[in-house]
């Protein structure tokens, strides 16, 4: 389907303005005159004509959605639009009322596109492209073709509710430890660049031969004091390039195949693919989608380049006439327990109810993993901050009890 922008004229010869989707111009042009006696101009609407360079349509306030209200959206037009109220008029009134200012600005658009005569599904994916998940807009397109488009926000706000949900519980059991780590590398960057020095003139005027751990301990501080802003830059140098690499395709897949190596932290990102997948395809399922479609949808939703890639590889195997649990084996990343469920979905053909099961499964899967690898990172970084302090301390003593055996 193509959007055309018309402007035609009424029986009380009055201009109007607005948008329609039709296969070719013919068609748009029939739906126009079925409306308004005369059609002064039509045309198409393509996407890239109305982009701005990227330096001037950048909106640093807009680039990245909020979540909690991105969801809480979704549960209003479920509840507003089961009430009976109109499309366009739901539209307006949670626009109205969303303190969000990328969600406002959207959901302003798509009103103005929707009374022009657009679908919903196109007007989100078109000015919400590269920022909405691609599971929303293909969830309320399937909605619009199935006439149940409060079922299908329904639909999504459970789904991004519980992945919501579920990244705040990662994000606060990961607070603590951060927090402790960042406190610890700013105490000893204190010590290093204003305390020890302090100790190092004393150390010189006395002139006495120092133990090696206090040696150690002032070059380190010296090396600190003099080279802290190269240090700084070198960091902000490396985080930069860090960020521009992954953004290649051959770094996304040289970091998400150090992600999977990683110890612990490997588990937890093979839990958190299992659990996006499972969740994702029971959600496309029971929007209706082709099976082809869900997994299509569901790798470009996947965090971890491999299983994007290897996920991707499946619709082409699935079209080819095999299972989905013998695509899945085949690209021999997907969990074994993960595949044979899968299996037994297909057989008995409540696939939708299996992926629940899988899901909430997983769920509790990855949970478990995060906790576990807190309780293992917290006495660790304790630790670490221990033998730091305290081989500052017993350097600093040795030298003391040094100046005193010299008096």
């Amino acid at each position: 389907m193509n959007s055309y922008k018309y402007t035609a004229l009424s029986a009380s010869g009055e201009q109007v303005r607005g948008m329609l989707e039709a296969i070719d111009q013919l068609e748009a042009t029939a739906k126009i005159r079925e409306q308004y006696d005369v059609v002064l101009s039509i045309k198409e609407i393509k996407r890239d004509s109305f982009e701005l360079p990227g330096f001037l349509s950048a909106d640093i306030t807009a680039k990245k959605l909020d979540s909690k209200a991105f969801t809480l959206m979704c549960s209003q037009f479920a509840t507003i639009l089961t009430a009976g109220i109109p499309i366009a008029r739901a539209v307006k009134l949670i626009g109205d009322k969303t303190t969000n200012k990328f969600l406002r600005k959207l959901l302003g658009e798509v009103f103005a596109d929707v009374e022009a005569g657009r679908s919903l599904s196109s007007s989100f994916e078109d000015h919400g492209q590269g920022v909405l998940p691609p599971t929303f807009c293909e969830t309320i397109r399937a909605g619009e073709e199935a006439g149940d488009l409060s079922g299908a926000f329904d639909s999504m706000f459970r789904h991004f509710d519980k992945q919501t949900k579920m990244g705040a519980k990662v994000k606060s059991a990961m607070t603590y430890p951060l927090f402790v780590l960042f406190v610890a590398v700013i105490v000893v960057i204190i010590l290093m660049v204003k305390v020890v020095p302090t100790f190092t003139a004393l150390f010189d005027e006395i002139g006495e031969q120092l133990p090696l751990p206090t040696r150690i301990l002032i070059g380190v501080s010296v090396f600190f004091r003099d080279n802290i802003f190269i240090i700084i830059t070198l960091l902000a140098l490396i985080i930069i390039l860090f960020v521009v690499y992954k953004k290649t395709p051959k770094g996304a897949l040289e970091i998400a195949k150090l992600q999977l190596k990683l110890p612990l932290f490997g588990n937890i990102v093979e839990l958190n693919a299992a659990s996006l997948f499972a969740n994702t395809m029971a959600t496309m399922i029971s929007a209706g989608l082709p099976m082809t479609r869900s997994v299509s949808i569901t790798s470009r939703v996947m965090t971890n380049e491999i299983y994007k890639q290897k996920i991707a590889e499946m619709v082409g195997s699935i079209e080819e006439g095999r299972t989905i649990a013998e695509s899945m084996r085949k690209t021999e990343v997907m969990p074994d327990i993960l595949t044979d469920m899968v299996a037994v979905g297909e057989e008995t053909g409540e696939m939708k109810h299996t992926m629940d099961v899988v899901a909430k499964y997983y769920d509790n899967e990855l949970e478990q993993a995060v906790a576990k690898v807190i309780a293992m990172l917290e006495p660790a970084l304790l630790i670490f901050i221990a033998l730091v302090a305290g081989f500052i301390v017993i350097a600093i003593y040795m030298a003391m009890f040094s100046m005193y055996q010299g008096m």
